[in-house]
């Protein structure tokens, strides 16, 4: 049987991973300034991270969600203090599509409507419903098209006011990324999101923040939406929340009731991956990460901006946006093949994606501005 070939791949089998480093199967060294879409959070095989994994090894990997599970309470615990969120509830699953499916789901099972509001730009998965509300007529199915699901221009509120004028009382709930993130690392107006929390609050819409990749302390808050004075309804969580190891997550306003079987999941919140989890927030907490992801992004920022070709540097925190004055493809590749440094690209082809461990340091990053800057030299 051969592999289901979807994905264009590089030429690169890496085979060892520390920090912020890769090594491929001929022991060359990679710089990951790309963190695997933005998973890797707290760097490679982090110490703590490691041994929490060995020693829930030792102890149960899994047992379904028909049991009792400690690590879920404590997960919820550290992530609502970290987060503050405290008061409200999480539901554990395995992705982003898969925690986007639920956060719309529970959206239309709370008010009973059927319609959704979604921006230009977006990604919120390639599932069912997640799908529909993702820009990319490309990856949309015929069986998942449905009128049900509208597009409205990112920041664009007279249209978003619009929508709901000619939708009135139909619409069951508004899903936006804290930044737009496969879009091209695009920020939100600060106008759009107030208007779209007065508009959900005046009509009974839900207001779902996808923080699937602006989580996490990424931005240089805990959530990306934190920069404006808003709560969402729901928030959506998942890549650095494991660190590589598969896991999502919905944090529900208290204003939603749980009942039995409203929501399941066979995998979500086994013991395994609420070990890494865990991991994940006290190496945040214990490391300072959220200083770091600030700091270490200003000082990229700082040190690039005045390199040749660049047009404009769309950051918050270490999610950063590198526009260029050309498609980013060669420059991509450049870095990758003659510095060996991982970067990402986005559906703006002149944007170059950069997503590095939150816990980087200046020396490291040193090492993605001498290579950024040599190959945009020439």
């Amino acid at each position: 049987m051969n592999l289901f070939q979807v994905y264009p791949l590089f030429n690169i089998n890496p085979v060892k991973a520390e920090g912020s480093f890769l090594w491929d199967d001929k022991g060359q060294k990679y710089l990951d300034f790309y963190g695997g879409h933005a998973v890797i959070s707290i760097g490679h095989n982090h110490p703590h991270y490691q041994n929490k994994l060995k020693s829930q090894l030792e102890k149960i990997s899994f047992y379904s969600n028909s049991v009792q599970n400690d690590l879920q309470t404590e997960l919820a615990k550290k992530l609502g203090e970290l987060s503050g969120y405290e008061n409200y509830s999480l539901f554990l699953c395995n992705s982003g599509a898969e925690a986007n499916e639920n956060a719309l789901k529970l959206a239309s099972f709370h008010n009973g409507k059927q319609k959704v509001i979604y921006f230009s730009g977006s990604f919120h998965g390639r599932t069912s419903a997640a799908v529909s509300v993702t820009d990319n007529p490309k990856i949309v199915a015929p069986v998942n098209f449905s009128e049900r699901f509208i597009k409205c221009e990112w920041n664009n509120v007279a249209q978003l006011k619009q929508l709901f004028a000619e939708n009135q009382g139909e619409i069951s709930s508004i899903i936006i990324e804290g930044i737009q993130g496969v879009g091209g690392i695009v920020l939100p107006t600060e106008e759009m999101i107030q208007t779209l929390k007065n508009l959900c609050a005046e009509n009974e819409v839900v207001l779902i923040m996808d923080e699937v990749q602006s989580g996490y302390v990424r931005s240089g808050k805990f959530f990306a939406h934190q920069e404006f004075d808003i709560q969402p309804d729901l928030i959506t969580v998942a890549k650095g929340m494991g660190n590589g190891f598969p896991m999502g997550g919905v944090l529900i306003s208290p204003i939603f009731k749980a009942s039995n079987g409203l929501l399941g999941t066979t995998f979500g919140g086994n013991h395994l991956s609420c070990a890494a989890g865990i991991a994940v927030l006290e190496v945040i907490k214990n490391e300072n990460l959220l200083e770091n992801s600030e700091k270490m992004g200003a000082y990229i920022e700082s040190e690039i901006q005045n390199f040749n070709h660049i047009k404009s540097i769309r950051r918050r925190g270490l999610m950063i946006g590198i526009e260029l004055d050309q498609p980013c493809a060669e420059i991509r590749s450049n870095l990758l093949m003659k510095h060996h440094v991982f970067t990402g690209n986005s559906n703006d082809a002149n944007v170059l994606r950069i997503l590095p461990a939150l816990n980087i340091t200046e020396k490291e990053a040193d090492i993605f501005i001498g290579a950024l800057n040599s190959v945009l030299e020439n």
